[in-house]
C-alpha cells in the first residue's frame, strides 16, 4: 500500500539515489550537477513548499514538493520514482496527492507540471491524468542542445462539485 509523509532530513541519501543518470537527473532537478548530493536537494527543498515523500512496505518509493504555491496555482516539481519501484502507479500516485495537497493545503484552483519532451513516460501520464499543455519554453539539455520544456496544466474546478 502506497502512503506519503511530510519530507526528513535522513530522507535525502535515499532520494540522492533515484536518478540512475544525468538525464534523470535533468528530468527531475535540471539545475543540479550528477551524481545528486544531499547538499544540493536540500538546497532545492529550503526554496520549496509540501517537500513529500512516498513510501511502501517501509521503503522510499518516490519524491515530489511545489516550486510554486501562490495565487491560486500550485506547481509540482522535482518528480522522482525509485527505480526499483517504477511502473507500478507510483508516479500516479504521487501526482494525485499533490493534486489534493494543492487543493486542501493552499486552495489551488489550478496545479502546474512541467516535462522535458524527451520524458515520454512523464508526458503520458499527465495526460492521462488530465493536463492539458499550455506554453513551451525552450531550455538547454546537459551538451548544450535544445529541448522544450512542455508547461501543463489541470483545472481544479472542473472536477469540484
Amino acid at each position: 500500500m502506497l502512503q506519503y509523509r511530510p519530507f526528513l532530513k535522513q530522507d535525502l541519501q535515499a532520494i540522492c539515489s533515484f536518478p540512475q543518470s544525468e538525464e534523470e537527473l535533468f528530468y527531475f532537478y535540471p539545475k543540479a550537477v550528477y551524481p545528486l548530493t544531499p547538499e544540493q536537494l536540500q538546497r532545492a527543498i529550503d526554496q520549496r513548499s509540501d517537500s513529500t515523500v512516498f513510501v511502501q512496505n517501509g521503503s522510499i518509493v518516490g519524491f515530489a514538493n511545489f516550486y510554486h504555491w501562490e495565487n491560486g496555482i500550485c506547481c509540482i516539481g522535482n518528480v522522482i520514482v525509485a527505480p526499483f519501484a517504477r511502473g507500478r502507479g507510483v508516479a500516479k500516485f504521487i501526482v494525485e496527492t499533490m493534486i489534493s495537497l494543492a487543493d486542501h493545503r493552499h486552495s489551488a484552483n489550478t496545479v502546474q507540471i512541467s516535462c522535458f519532451n524527451q520524458n515520454i513516460a512523464g508526458l503520458l501520464l499527465y495526460k492521462k491524468l488530465g493536463f492539458t499543455p499550455f506554453d513551451i519554453e525552450e531550455r538547454k539539455y546537459i551538451d548544450g542542445k535544445r529541448v522544450a520544456l512542455i508547461h501543463m496544466h489541470y483545472q481544479l474546478t472542473k472536477t469540484r462539485s
